[in-house]
């Protein structure tokens, strides 16, 4: 009888010290997977990415044109389907040379593999209106479609949606 009491004292020792022995493995999984290097598909899409709108933001129209495909379809909640490079391309001269600056909120973006044809990437920008404060900041949500065709990246299909006045990201 006292073993079997000595047993039932102990027991609840035995699962605390195994609980926690549980909760350090996890714990140190966690930390070991957030060292990990990041996946070299999102490096290379993060930095199109940067490419991409450093040339959207200096009007650098032929990056700009050379990143993007010539059936490029862009949707926009705001003001709906635009087919094509060359419509694409007036758009930002007319509407977002020296008027929009875009700025990705880093810790939203989001790059998925698709088979045969290149990544999809998601996330959330902010865009600003230098000189036109009482425009205020603005975010939307994005999802862009690569594609990577004999080595060379180009953006094909672009969906931006949820315009609001910076409330997506704080």
């Amino acid at each position: 009888m006292k073993a079997g009491r000595l047993l039932h004292l102990l027991m609840p020792a035995v699962l605390a010290f195994s609980g926690y022995t549980m909760y350090a493995q996890t714990s140190t999984q966690t930390e070991a997977q957030t060292r990990t290097p990041p996946d070299p598909l999102f490096q290379t899409i993060q930095s199109l990415d940067t490419k991409l709108f450093d040339a959207y933001n200096h009007c650098d129209l032929e990056t700009l044109g050379a990143m993007v495909s010539d059936d490029l379809e862009f949707y926009h909640d705001q003001t709906g389907l635009s087919v094509g490079k060359a419509p694409f391309l007036a758009a930002i001269k007319q509407n977002i040379c020296g008027k929009v600056q875009r700025e990705l909120l880093k810790d939203t973006l989001e790059v998925y593999p698709l088979k045969n044809y290149g990544a999809v990437e998601l996330g959330i920008h902010r865009f600003s209106h230098p000189g036109h404060p009482e425009n205020g900041p603005g975010d939307a949500r994005f999802i862009t479609l690569w594609q990577n065709k004999d080595g060379q990246w180009k953006v094909t299909r672009v969906i931006s949606y949820d315009h609001n006045h910076g409330l997506l990201a704080k």
